[in-house]
């Protein structure tokens, strides 16, 4: 009896660590498993041994501040199974859309920035991340919360890039920069932001998929200068643009009408050159006597019309 009831009661343990212990990874997840706490490791090896996120990082010192064990990452699937004693932790891999507004310790509607020219401006977007499959530790144990740890370094990172945005390399020295030129390099910004935050991967396990930086606006009052400056830009681009077109206009009229005038004074001109033409032919082969006679002949018709008119008269 008693070798029966402590098989039983093995056989209850046994049910109840299987029913507990097996478990699955859906597809868009990964997970990791901690024993009294510690994750199950790959060996002794480390995020500096990894190529790739040890790239992302510039200097020896910055890879040995962000150095994290790698661990044993549970690809989707299963049914798997763990102990008791051991503790799951699922990640969700999917990107996510985080406003750049968002702070976990406040609310606000736009974050602050100081353009080369010291005007504050207000900006607003969004970013999409994903936890880095290949640095999960830091993802999960490295910081206490990971979006926030990047979304504050995100939002240093371009408030700095406001600070010192330069149109191109040969502006380094101008004192300000108009709003405009912000909103018009606006994918220019948003790809230095991609590049510059791709090292939060090897930092806090966050990958960045994307900066969606979509507003640059200035206080209201600045924002009604510039919007008068826009407009009378735009009136004197009009005028202008109808001023060159009226020219143009009157400069193909004036072609045209040029045009005419040659055409005509060649048709007036062309009976003219063709009568010099035969009586340079008549002087040249009969001489003086033969054109004098060319022209008896011609003037005959008019002197007989003349007769005929004082006649009838």
């Amino acid at each position: 009896m008693i070798l029966l009831g402590f098989l039983l009661a093995v056989a209850i343990v046994a049910g109840i660590a299987l029913a507990i212990g097996v478990y699955t990874i859906g597809p868009t997840q990964r997970g990791l498993i901690t024993t009294f706490g510690r994750v199950q490791r790959l060996g002794n090896q480390t995020t500096a041994d990894d190529p790739q996120l040890r790239s992302l990082l510039e200097s020896d010192e910055e890879a040995a501040r962000y150095c994290y064990p790698l661990v044993r990452v549970i690809p989707p699937g299963g049914p798997y199974f763990k102990w008791p004693w051991q503790r799951l932790i699922k990640i969700d891999m999917t990107i996510q859309t985080t406003d750049i507004t968002w702070d976990p310790d406040k609310q606000q509607d736009a974050i602050e920035s100081v353009t080369k020219d010291n005007l504050t401006v207000n900006l607003g977007g969004q970013i999409r991340w994903r936890p880095a499959e290949r640095n999960l530790y830091a993802y999960c144990f490295g910081v206490h919360h990971p979006q926030a740890h990047v979304m504050g370094y995100f939002v240093s990172v371009l408030r700095d890039r406001i600070a010192t945005f330069s149109k191109d390399a040969d502006s380094q020295g101008v004192e300000g920069i108009s709003i405009n030129d912000l909103r018009r390099n606006l994918s220019t910004i948003n790809h230095y932001m991609e590049d510059a935050c791709r090292k939060t991967a090897a930092r806090y396990g966050v990958e960045f998929d994307a900066a969606l930086i979509t507003t640059i606006d200035p206080p209201k009052e600045v924002d009604e200068a510039l919007a008068s400056i826009n407009t009378t830009t735009n009136n004197v681009a009009a005028a202008v643009s109808q001023a060159k077109a009226d020219a143009d206009q009157r400069l193909k009229m004036a072609e045209q009408a040029v045009e005419i005038a040659e055409n005509e004074a060649t048709a007036e001109a062309t009976p003219i050159l063709e009568l010099a033409s035969t009586l340079a032919d008549i002087h040249r082969s009969g001489g003086r006597d033969a054109l004098e006679s060319y022209l008896r002949n011609a003037t005959l018709p008019l002197r007989e019309k003349a007769a005929e008119t004082v006649v009838a008269l």
